[in-house]
C-alpha cells in the first residue's frame, strides 16, 4: 500500500483553485490534478506493508503540533519557467508547517521509512507537463493567462489535523485522522 500524509483544504480554497483550473484547462494539454485529490503533502511515506499499518498510525499518533495557520497564493513552476515539469500553487504555513513535516518525518523514520533529503517544499501540484512543448515560448496561451492571473490568493484557514491517506489507482483515501 502506498501512503502519505497531508493537510485536507477547506471547500472554500478547492472551490477558488477549481475556477482558476476550470480557465487554464482548455489552454494546454498537460495532466491536471483533479480538485478533490490536491492536499498539502507533510510527508510521502511510499510503499508500506499493510500488516504494519497499525505500528504507522501509532507512530503517527506521536507527532505533537499546534493548530498552523496556512495561505495558499501564487503560482510557479518546477523545476523552473524555462524548463517547466510541473505547475504548482505557493503554500505559506511558516515554521509551523515546517515542525509539522520535520516531526513526521522523525516518527515515520522510527519505523523504517526513507527519510527525506531534499528541504520540505510545500505546494499544490494543478499540473504534470508532460511535453514541456505544450507550453513552450511566451506567447502559449497558458503561460499569457498565468501571467495575467498574477500571484492569486486562494484563500486562508486553520488546519486543526492531518490525515494518513492511502493513495491507489489515483485516488486518495483518508486512513486515520491526527489533531493537532
Amino acid at each position: 500500500m502506498r501512503l502519505f500524509t497531508a493537510i485536507d483544504l477547506p471547500a472554500e480554497t478547492k472551490a477558488a483553485l477549481a475556477a482558476l483550473l476550470d480557465r487554464f484547462r482548455p489552454l494546454a494539454r498537460l495532466r491536471w490534478s483533479p480538485v478533490e485529490n490536491l492536499h498539502i503533502t507533510t510527508k510521502f511515506i511510499g510503499e508500506w506493508p499493510e500488516a504494519k499499518l497499525d505500528d504507522m498510525k501509532r507512530a503517527l499518533g506521536q507527532v505533537t503540533a499546534l493548530p498552523i495557520e496556512v495561505a495558499i497564493r501564487g503560482l510557479g513552476w518546477f523545476p523552473n519557467a524555462d524548463r517547466p515539469r510541473v505547475l504548482w500553487a505557493g503554500i505559506d504555513g511558516g515554521d509551523s508547517l515546517r515542525k509539522l513535516a520535520q516531526d513526521t518525518e522523525r516518527v515515520v523514520a522510527k519505523q523504517g521509512v526513507t527519510v527525506e533529503v531534499r528541504e520540505y517544499s510545500p505546494h499544490l501540484t494543478l499540473a504534470r507537463i508532460p511535453d514541456p512543448r505544450e507550453i513552450a515560448g511566451g506567447a502559449a496561451p497558458l503561460r499569457k493567462a498565468i501571467a495575467e492571473t498574477g500571484a492569486p490568493d486562494f484563500g486562508s484557514f486553520r488546519a486543526t489535523a492531518f490525515y494518513l491517506y492511502l493513495s491507489a489507482g489515483g485516488k486518495y483515501t483518508k486512513l486515520s485522522e491526527y489533531p493537532l
